[in-house]
């Protein structure tokens, strides 16, 4: 039975987190001690300059690297001291994941694209047809769902990769940068899209460098020289 998601609950924390790498006798502070949550029913923009450290928060809540010190938590586990496959485990689970370059497989359709996570998670391929034609009508592509990527715009290849994402049902959404590679109409549908997505009860967390997102936030965490600061939305339009 799919996990039912409650909105405003904490998915996810990190308490005084820091990220520190060593290059020789320098020590590279990509972020410096970090503590924030975030909650179902919500999407947080992460915003910052390429170097900010905001790709690097965002590495963390993906459980895709370790912290230099302090502790991750996701769906109240401690993650920070869990194995390589257990982070893999948890990840499938847990987190779905946005990219800006798409990365679908240019062999498969849209919907043997968004199957591959069900097909990892050993659903049967019944089964895992059903919930990726599921997941495409959610996003507006259920007609698209025998093209290639290559006979997609950008707009609907994005479209179809969130369609991938959220086929788990996953609580968090973690979208790094998608909508760099769009086009301005495309822009507003796919944050159109994870909008709605926050609002049916997923955390969506959207790292960007784009201020034209901020109409679109709950949240907004702003990253800078690798501190982290939230900042209460007072000056955004109603969208």
């Amino acid at each position: 039975m799919e996990e039912i998601i409650s909105k405003n609950r904490v998915i996810a924390e990190v308490r005084g987190v820091c990220k520190e790498y060593q290059t020789g006798d320098t020590l590279i502070t990509a972020l410096k001690p970090t503590s924030v949550q975030f909650k179902t029913g919500e999407l947080t923009l992460i915003i910052g300059p390429s170097g900010s450290g905001k790709t690097t928060l965002l590495s963390l809540l993906g459980c895709v690297i370790y912290p230099t010190k302090g502790d991750v938590f996701i769906d109240g586990q401690q993650v920070n001291t869990l194995s390589a496959k257990q982070l893999s485990t948890l990840r499938l689970n847990k987190i779905g994941f946005v990219f800006q370059s798409f990365n679908l497989l240019a062999p498969l359709n849209s919907l043997e694209n968004v199957m591959i996570p069900l097909q990892l998670m050993n659903f049967s391929d019944v089964d895992a047809k059903k919930k990726a034609e599921k997941a495409l009508e959610l996003v507006g592509m259920k007609d698209r769902m025998k093209n290639l990527p290559k006979m997609l715009s950008g707009g609907q290849q994005q479209r179809v990769s969130i369609a991938r994402a959220l086929v788990t049902n996953p609580p968090i959404m973690l979208c790094d940068e998608p909508t760099a590679a769009l086009d301005v109409k495309s822009v507003g549908v796919v944050m159109d899209e994870l909008k709605a997505l926050a609002k049916d009860g997923k955390s969506v967390i959207v790292v960007t460098h784009d201020m034209r997102l901020k109409q679109f936030a709950d949240r907004i965490i702003y990253v800078d020289n690798g501190e982290a600061i939230e900042n209460e939305i007072d000056t955004i339009e109603n969208h």
